[in-house]
């Protein structure tokens, strides 16, 4: 079972190889060149032998053009193979790390809410390398040395097929060594790939988090965290090496058993009647070259090995189904009437409900804002919009069509999204503007920019709208960042437009500015808002209030004030904490 599960996985590893078959033909052409010439070297060995026995004046000139023309072919041939197969090695691991990547970028929020971005990275590094070790590497010492290997066991057939068949009875105890190691490694490479993506995992967050590890006197924390995460990768790495450290011996051992036999069968009166001196020094010759290709192409089992590991990942990896998008229809000319119908929300099979029924129905252009305690689902409800989740009951239209009808990249182009995290990129500050937008207008950046009351800080950078904003904008105080954020919605000119805390990182002053922008960004878009602070939602057109998933108020600031319910006691809340 763990053959044909092996067979599987290479061969569609291979498929990676295929399309620059080319390339490994004549990586191939040039490996098969190599075998040949160093298999030439028993028989230089035998006319070695033979002319020293029965001197001849045209031999004396043939051998030294035989060996200048055997490494002449030996270093043309190295040379074919090596620069071929690295050429289809870079090759396979662009094409493989764009298909994990592009995957990825694809998979349901779901996926990633239950995954680590430090294991997703090691899987597009760490795991890809290994993948084409496998696919390549491995590959080339295989042609290479297994050419070679065959090179010299038909000279030993040709020269002596008895003493050959003795010499092979031996491979059997090789194969059985090979089996028993190939599942150790299997099993110690899946560990050591495991503790490698947690290692990533660890720095990773350690990293990007050094000023809460700092603030918190956490370094010696995180140190051993690290630490035991780096030690569990160096005992499984040591466990490899251990297996690959004995393995190879054993097997050099049996070679040497195998080849001491030999000799002294050599040695028998009736079996050396049937050989001159050269062909029995070109025998043992051919005999003892063939123990270094041998260990070679043991060795090689433990990349293989790591190599397969790593490919049942990235195999599952790439398996793991995309984003539902089997819609035809395009959103032209959307008004942006929304409707929520019994919709319900959870997280996986067997959990609660986040969202429990919710029915809602929003007019084009109406502002609604969304307030509650965290945790009621506000920001869940919000991300059934763009379909980041799917909801387990119940349906949301747009414009009196079912969201799954639309395409799902048409439909996200329809809606702007300000969250409180803001996420910035390592790029200018007008690329992070016109994010996705290749070779933007400037001028209508630099508008969206004002628009956001972004462009009085802007002109103030050193390179202006040109000017790098670092690490998700390391370089910028959180207020500008969420500007930014609020300008690319602006850019982006969508009918729908949700708010998810966009102000909350805000001082007093820029949030005024923000308020009377997002009023005229707002204007003729439909727009959700979901605010902890309900000064900024007080002019919303609705206001809904959600307890544990569900809608329990609806109304306009003063009538929910005036029913001095939920609305009204946070309200008053509020207040209080303000005073």
């Amino acid at each position: 079972m763990i053959q044909a599960t092996s067979l599987t996985l290479y061969r569609r590893l291979l498929g990676y190889v295929k399309p620059h078959w080319k390339w490994f033909a004549a990586a191939v052409l040039g490996y098969a060149i190599y075998a040949a010439s160093s298999t030439a070297l028993a028989e230089l060995m035998k006319r070695l032998i033979n002319g020293i026995e029965n001197p001849d004046a045209g031999f004396r000139l043939f051998l030294p053009l035989f060996v200048i023309g055997m490494f002449a072919a030996r270093g043309v041939g190295t040379f074919l193979g090596t620069y071929c197969m690295s050429n289809v090695a870079r090759n396979v691991v662009h094409a493989l790390r764009c298909h994990v990547f592009n995957h990825m970028l694809h998979l349901p929020g779901s996926f990633f809410d239950s995954h680590s971005s430090g294991h997703l990275i090691s899987r597009v590094t760490y795991h890809v390398e290994q993948v084409t070790g496998a696919a390549t590497k491995a590959i080339t010492i295989a042609l290479r040395e297994g050419l070679f290997v065959i090179g010299l066991i038909g000279y030993l057939l040709w020269t002596n097929w008895l003493l050959t068949l003795a010499f092979l009875a031996v491979t059997p105890l090789i194969g059985g060594v090979v089996s028993i190691a190939s599942k150790r490694f299997r099993r110690i490479s899946r560990r050591i790939q495991n503790s490698m993506g947690e290692v990533t995992h660890v720095a990773s967050e350690a990293l990007t988090g050094y000023r809460v590890v700092r603030t918190h006197g956490a370094e010696e924390f995180e140190k051993r965290r690290f630490a035991a995460a780096s030690e569990y990768n160096r005992e499984q790495s040591m466990k490899e090496a251990l297996t690959k450290a004995t393995s190879t011996p054993i097997i050099q051992l049996l070679i040497a058993v195998a080849l001491a036999g030999l000799v002294w069968l050599a040695m028998a009166p009736e079996l050396m009647a049937s050989m001159n001196a050269g062909e029995f020094v070109a025998f043992i010759t051919a005999a003892a070259l063939m123990a270094k290709p041998v260990k070679q192409l043991t060795e090689i089992n433990s990349q293989i090995q790591r190599g397969l590991a790593a490919s049942q990942e990235l195999f599952g990896l790439l398996e793991v189904p995309g984003e539902s998008d089997e819609g035809e229809r395009t959103p032209d000319n959307i008004e942006g009437r929304v409707r929520f119908e019994s919709v319900r929300f959870r997280y996986g099979e067997g959990l609660p409900d986040v969202l429990k029924g919710i029915d809602l129905e929003v007019a084009p252009g109406e502002m609604i804002a969304i307030v509650g305690r965290s945790g009621s689902g506000k920001s869940t409800l919000m991300g059934l919009l763009p379909r980041f989740y799917q909801p387990s009951a119940g349906r949301i239209t747009l414009d009196g069509v079912a969201l799954e009808e639309y395409r799902l990249s048409p439909l996200r182009q329809q809606i702007a999204l300000v969250t409180q995290q803001v996420t910035l990129f390592n790029a200018s500050i007008a690329d992070n503007i016109a994010y996705g937008v290749p070779n933007a207008d400037r001028e209508a950046i630099e508008a969206a920019a004002k628009a956001a009351y972004a462009d009085e800080f802007i002109v103030r950078m050193p390179q202006g709208y040109d000017t790098e904003v670092g690490d998700n904008g390391v370089m910028l105080s959180g207020g500008q960042r969420q500007r930014l954020a609020i300008a690319r919605a602006i850019f982006k000119n969508a009918p729908l437009l949700i708010l998810d805390e966009a102000t909350s990182a805000l001082d007093t002053e820029s949030e005024r500015y923000i308020q009377r922008a997002l009023e005229e960004v707002c204007r003729g878009r439909t727009t959700f808002v979901i605010a902890h602070r309900l000064s900024t939602v007080e002019r919303a057109d609705r206001i809904l209030v959600m307890e544990q998933g569900e809608i329990v108020e609806s109304g306009t600031h003063d009538e929910l004030i005036a029913c001095d319910g939920a609305y009204a006691a946070l309200h008053q809340l509020q207040f209080q904490e303000a005073s």
